[in-house]
């Protein structure tokens, strides 16, 4: 008897993994296989096809439950594949009471397709975990869902619109997490700078991290994901020049360096803005480290565009970049816009990695001769505050926060003394 559990995606899908695998296995379901998607990219959903038909040849006996984004906007698409046993949205899946109505998997007798209208949730209840399995830092989902419609961006439909889990619910979930050892928690969610919108009060990403951080003072250290710099609170750029427990890494949403593309993508930024928002966040925290989201080749992108999207690396100082050449997704209004040649968006996602690889060479250098608090994970490899990865050539033991001379690097990772 067995529930595995194939993750695509962000963090958020990550944490909702965990909880949907403790929902069916407290539900007695085995030989179960679920498939939790994405959907932000074309190739992300054929990806998520693709790994369906390889489980299928290798685990014959073993039913396929396709969840997640792609399965939210796409139901049919999965429906229509022999290997799926059952499809369940984004709302579904979360519910405990979903798992258990399969506990004697009469799927065969019922509708194949559990998908309803994710744009009538109004809430996000918070799911109680203490711990997750295999990894060194915990997840917690702050919020859902996303109020914002860029051009490119399917995951709204996917996601439904955006609300909040109380700040209440969220501290004892840290908590929870803290007591049964985790010493590193990331917070997570489609939209975490819009936190607080649907609540009581309104409170802001920052109201809550603060709060947080009082009432669990046991938490040893907390990161923020991926946030829209637009939308970041007085109270928010307090805690990161203040609270030493709040990591130095921030990976922005920026997708563009160019104002016009940023315009066309509906962004609420722009170039300066991103720019201004990284410099006086060096100016609180100067060892703040930054991630980036860019998009290469998106519609009607020239090369003196794209040119400011290459610039903006060294103008914000990233780091850790993420490089997405641009996809077309169906149902979004950049698809019916005139397309890059697929040979250009190659290759300017090309060079936007050489340019991203540099940087972090950079860093790395930056790094030699340095102390830093190394949370150990698996393999001989941890991260550092920054979230910059560290090999040990010694043995050291999973979930330590370990002080480390950093004495090298070998051009992607640093290494240990």
């Amino acid at each position: 008897m067995s529930v595995e559990v194939v993750t695509f995606g962000c963090r958020l899908n990550i944490y909702e993994s965990e909880a949907m695998q403790r929902h069916a296995k407290d539900a007695g379901l085995g030989e179960v296989i679920i498939v939790n998607t994405c959907a932000v990219t074309s190739a992300a959903t054929r990806q998520a096809r693709q790994s369906i038909r390889r489980i299928a040849r290798e685990k014959p006996d073993a039913r396929i439950i396709v969840t997640g984004c792609a399965a939210q906007v796409e139901p049919e698409t999965f429906a229509s594949m022999p290997e799926v046993t059952r499809v369940i949205g984004n709302h579904e899946k979360m519910k405990a009471e979903t798992w258990a109505g399969m506990r004697d998997f009469g799927v065969g007798a019922s509708e194949k397709v559990l998908v309803n209208d994710i744009m009538a949730v109004k809430e996000t209840a918070v799911h109680l975990i203490d711990g997750m399995r295999g990894r060194t830092r915990a997840f917690v989902q702050v919020q859902n869902g996303c109020d914002h419609r860029c051009t490119f961006c399917i995951i709204p439909y996917g996601r439904g619109n955006s609300r909040s889990v109380p700040m209440g619910a969220v501290v004892e979930q840290v908590r929870t997490l803290v007591e049964h050892g985790s010493r590193e928690v990331v917070l997570t969610g489609v939209d975490i700078t819009s936190y607080g919108k649907d609540l009581p009060g309104e409170p802001k990403l920052g109201t809550m991290v603060k709060s947080l951080l009082r009432h669990v003072p046991e938490l040893e250290r907390l990161r923020i994901s991926s946030i829209d710099s637009v939308e970041a609170d007085d109270d928010l750029l307090d805690a990161i020049a203040n609270e030493s427990r709040l990591m130095p890494h921030l990976h922005l949403s920026l997708q563009a360096g160019d104002d016009m593309i940023l315009k066309r993508m509906k962004r609420r930024h722009l170039r300066d803005d991103a720019i201004a928002f990284c410099e006086q966040v060096k100016r609180l925290r100067p060892d703040m480290v930054f991630g980036a989201d860019i998009i290469a080749g998106f519609p009607t992108e020239t090369e003196e565009m794209f040119s400011r999207s290459l610039d903006i690396v060294d103008e914000c100082s990233l780091t850790h970049l993420h490089v997405f050449p641009f996809s077309p997704r169906p149902g979004t209004p950049a698809a019916r816009m005139p397309q890059v040649a697929r040979d250009i968006v190659k290759d300017r996602a090309r060079r936007l990695r050489e340019k991203g690889e540099a940087a972090l060479l950079k860093h790395l250098r930056g790094e030699v001769g340095s102390t830093r608090n190394v949370l150990i994970e698996a393999n001989q490899v941890g991260r550092t505050e920054g979230f910059t990865l560290v090999r040990f050539a010694g043995g050291v033991t999973q979930g330590s926060i370990v002080p480390t001379i950093i004495a090298g690097h070998d051009g992607k990772d640093l290494l240990a003394a």
